[in-house]
């Protein structure tokens, strides 16, 4: 009777607005839970490990947000390992049996507890119970399992492109969803602590244009020897159906892996599909270009292994010191082609890779100082989201427009020309500014030397550092230290790192007010090009994380250079190109920004009127953005991680343009131009020069033409946000929750999740800009939400009986036959469906010989996921990281 009973809840589960009878069941259920809620909500979740007895607190039904969104939350059940290198999955019916559409993946959880996650799609999971080993025979489904995420060490949400999300539900073949995690260390369980690590899928009922797939290369038979220095594992196909769009790839191995490469083989030319060390937060990258893989292509991937400190042979396997090489490609495809999961298994011949591009086989360090990042980046993983500490307001409402603060600053500033901006580590505007010097036609001959040394120092105090808010000058330094300064930035220590093109060096400066030089790079008044000169250098950038220094150089040279912190010459480049055809130098490289989420360098090419981004341990070139709007001049470039990454740019004059002088907000995504401001009177931009954005989103220009400082703050605007024919709209978060199996544990409370995690679903160019949702608060704030939902869970049911009453009344009165009004269930429509099959791997790996069977009878292979955006053209209407509206054609 008990097994009777479990089943019966398992198989009668309610289905999204499916009657009026579940109307109501939805109301009680609402009920139960907003009293459920309360007393749950007080401690952050990822404040400390989670006992035994408080998982099923963290996992909650599926919440609808309105007619077409919903999100739903996958977690363990509260588990506790007993062995090193255990797989555990969770089984999880699709709450709906229409067709339904993955478009965010949020993870929850830690690398110091689990080793990877992967989510499958099957129509018939091994097991419904609470969890199961699945590292064994017994595997994940029944049938054939697709891969729709995959996550590792502490890697960031994902989101997918603007009309693509992997499909689920009728007609997908995937009816369950199979959470399967590997806990590698069992030690991390000492304290006794249950886990319930998992996901939050953020879904839509809205058809998606383009289906999301993954691709994935994976080799099984290589052996990596003890102390051998490099062993390549290869693997390549040829592609034989519809074609695939690449957008975004992933590269996995264990501890002895050093980079993976990922190429698409068109009529023997190698293209670049992406490259990554699988050391760092394994994510889902942008591709390096835009481009498709059709019938006749090859995939093909490199593995770089070294087996240095190894006394035995590693093989390819699923615990910790076995080894895998895994090359991700997901990609979208037409919606009547799509295939949601391809693998391809085959070594390649040595004859193909003889002509592997010389870049596969180049590592990409780890410093100690990412890895530490990435532990530090734990706890965030757990609660779910990546905190972004900086607002996020202008990237994510359209409506926000920058305008100018034209009372800021309250006093005057006595400044010179305003040739650099910087913020501090407390947070105040730093400026720099040439007092009572100018640069002019008479500073410099024709081999740059300066030519006004007589002038002397500049006297007046250099820097400045003001408070944001009211413009008042907090600190003054730098007098009789600079002769004609340039760029300026903070460390994490609040030193000040500048440049000055009159000396040619980069100087290191202390903010102790003692005005001490830390630190010089270059010579003094000697103009150069070797790794110990420079030639007006213009701009700094400082990895905050390895204390690396970029700088760029310059006016006479056309490269960047990179030093360690304590001024080791470390490498250089020069201007980049995905076509070596199309290769264009700097001409004046003038502004750096250090994009520390993702480890990027961006350029402002300010005579080529373009902004390129590099990856900062290598300089590999990642991007280009380039706008006629820019007027054929860059002069400087910010950045904030805000949404999806917000560049800021101000222009500057061109003899061959009219084009007016302004400030620009750039999606570094896609590279949509969000907004542009200038000052009230558009007169007051002379020669803007550099800008910085403060903490609180607003954004400070510095102006060496007027010698101006100008404030720009957000502010709401009324002006259409149509964008390419598709209406943007706000919709309101309405709450409904829909009934979900979670089988009972022993010592386990039955209560449900505290609300839900405050997250917006923010994918690029997204067109539903969805509110966020407050979590339910405790005390009498939760008495007074609990009426509130009451009432208004309530309220539909006494309509409908309001109109019943009324019917009858009407019917009696006249005696007439009157059209019935239609039932919710009319209103709202019935959701059927059956399931279809999928894509079968095979056991490849517990047949395959000499090859560890745990957790890979249903394809156990590790992931992550996280966005870093890539680019090949320099053709800037092209946006990056959206699908088209029509799949671009074949190309050679």
């Amino acid at each position: 009777m008990k097994r009777f009973i479990e089943d019966s809840y398992v198989t009668q589960q309610p289905r999204i607005l499916s009657s009026s009878g579940m109307m109501e069941a939805s109301i009680f259920c609402g009920l139960l839970m907003a009293f459920a809620l309360q007393g749950h909500c007080t401690e952050s979740p990822s404040s400390r490990r989670l006992q035994e007895g408080e998982c099923a607190t963290r996992t909650r039904p599926p919440l609808l947000f309105n007619s077409h969104n919903f999100s739903m939350d996958l977690r363990m059940p509260g588990v506790s390992p007993s062995s090193s290198d255990t797989y555990l999955c969770m089984a999880f019916p699709v709450p709906t049996d229409r067709d339904s559409y993955i478009v965010d993946f949020i993870p929850h959880a830690s690398m110091s507890t689990v080793h990877h996650m992967i989510l499958f799609g099957c129509q018939s999971p091994t097991s419904t119970s609470s969890s199961w080993d699945c590292g064994g025979a017994q595997g994940t489904c029944k049938d054939d399992p697709s891969i729709m995420y995959a996550w590792a060490r502490n890697a960031p949400p994902t989101k997918l492109p603007k009309d693509v999300g992997f499909r689920v539900g009728k007609n997908s073949g995937m009816s369950y969803f199979v959470l399967q995690i590997h806990y590698g260390d069992v030690s991390a369980f000492r304290d006794h602590h249950r886990d319930c690590s998992g996901l939050t899928l953020k879904m839509t009922l809205k058809p998606q244009p383009f289906i999301a797939g993954i691709y994935l290369l994976i080799s099984v038979d290589t052996v990596i020897l003890p102390g051998k220095t490099v062993t390549n594992a290869d693997v390549a196909c040829e592609y034989a159906s519809y074609p695939i769009y690449p957008f975004a790839f992933r590269t996995h191995t264990h501890r002895l892996g050093k980079v993976v490469s990922g190429y698409r083989i068109r009529n023997g030319k190698w293209t670049l599909i992406g490259r990554q060390s699988p050391q760092l937060p394994q994510a889902f990258y942008p591709v390096n270009t835009e481009l498709s893989v059709q019938y006749g292509d090859t995939v093909a991937a490199r593995c770089v292994f070294t087996g240095e400190g190894r006394t035995t042979e590693t093989i390819i396997g699923g615990t910790s010191d076995d080894e895998m090489c895994n090359f991700y490609m997901m990609y979208y495809m037409e919606s009547k082609h799509a295939v949601p999961f391809m693998s391809c298994m085959d070594s390649g011949s040595k004859e193909l890779f003889r002509h592997i591009p010389a870049e596969a086989n180049v590592p990409i360090p780890v410093s100690p100082g990412q890895m530490n990042s990435m532990m530090h980046m734990g706890h965030a993983a757990d609660d779910g989201v990546m905190l972004d500490k900086r607002r996020g307001g202008q990237a994510a409402d359209p409506d926000y427009h920058l305008e100018q603060v034209t009372d800021w600053p309250e006093g005057n500033l006595q400044l010179g020309q305003v040739s650099g901006l910087a913020l501090d580590s407390d947070s105040n505007l730093v400026i720099f500014h040439r007092g009572d010097h100018h640069w002019d036609v008479d500073s410099f001959d024709s081999r740059a030397r300066f030519q006004q040394k007589s002038l002397g120092l500049i006297q007046q105090s250099a820097i400045l550092v003001v408070d944001p808010a009211k413009g008042r000058i907090l600190k003054a330094s730098g007098r009789n230290m600079f002769y004609l300064p340039h760029g300026i930035t903070a460390d994490r220590d609040n030193n000040y790192w500048v440049t000055d093109v009159a000396l040619h060096q980069v100087l290191k400066v202390s903010s102790d007010g003692r005005d001490r030089i830390l630190l010089a790079l270059g010579e003094a008044f000697t103009p150069g090009s070797d790794s110990s000169h420079f030639c007006q250098p213009t701009d700094v950038a400082i990895d905050p994380h390895t204390g690396n220094v970029f700088v760029s150089d310059g006016y006479c040279n056309a490269r960047i250079l990179k030093f360690s912190a304590d001024g080791k010459y470390l490498s250089q480049w020069g201007a980049g190109s995905l076509d070596r055809r199309q290769r264009a130098r700097f001409q004046i490289p003038h502004s750096l920004a250090f994009l520390s989420d993702r480890r990027e360098v961006c350029v402002a090419d300010r005579e080529n009127g373009r902004i390129q981004c590099f990856i900062a341990d290598t300089g590999e070139f990642v991007k280009e953005i380039k706008k006629e709007e820019f007027g054929g001049k860059v002069f400087a470039i910010s950045y904030s991680p805000a949404g999806d990454g917000l560049i800021y740019a101000v222009n500057g004059d061109s003899p061959y343009r009219s084009t007016p002088l302004r400030g620009f907000v750039i999606n570094y995504t896609t590279r949509e131009i969000l907004d542009t401001f200038s000052p009230k009177r558009k007169q007051d931009f002379k020669m803007p020069h550099d800008l910085v954005e403060g903490r609180d989103g607003s954004v400070f220009v510095g102006d060496a033409g007027s010698e101006e400082v100008f404030k720009f703050t957000a502010e709401k605007s009324h002006r259409s946000v149509k964008k390419a024919g598709i209406q943007v709209q706000e919709l309101e978060e309405v709450e409904a929750f829909i009934q979900t199996r979670l089988k009972p544990q022993k010592n386990t409370s039955h209560v449900a999740a505290a609300g839900p995690e405050k997250q917006r679903v923010d994918r690029p160019s997204l067109p539903v800009v969805q509110e966020e949702k407050k979590t339910v608060k405790s005390g009498k704030e939760n008495g007074v939400m609990a009426a509130v939902i009451i009432t208004l869970l309530l309220l539909p049911l006494l309509l409908v009986v309001f109109i019943g009453v009324f019917v009858c009344w009407r019917r009696n009165k006249y005696r007439e036959q009157k059209a019935e009004p239609r039932s919710v269930a009319g209103i709202l429509g019935k959701i059927k469906g059956k399931a279809v099959g999928g894509l079968n791997l095979g056991n490849f790996f517990a047949s395959h010989r000499g090859y560890t069977r745990q957790g890979f009878d249903q394809l156990s292979t590790e992931g992550s996921d996280q966005e870093r955006n890539m680019e090949d053209s320099s053709d800037s209407d092209n946006e990056e990281y959206s699908a088209p509206p029509l799949p671009p054609q074949p190309s050679s």
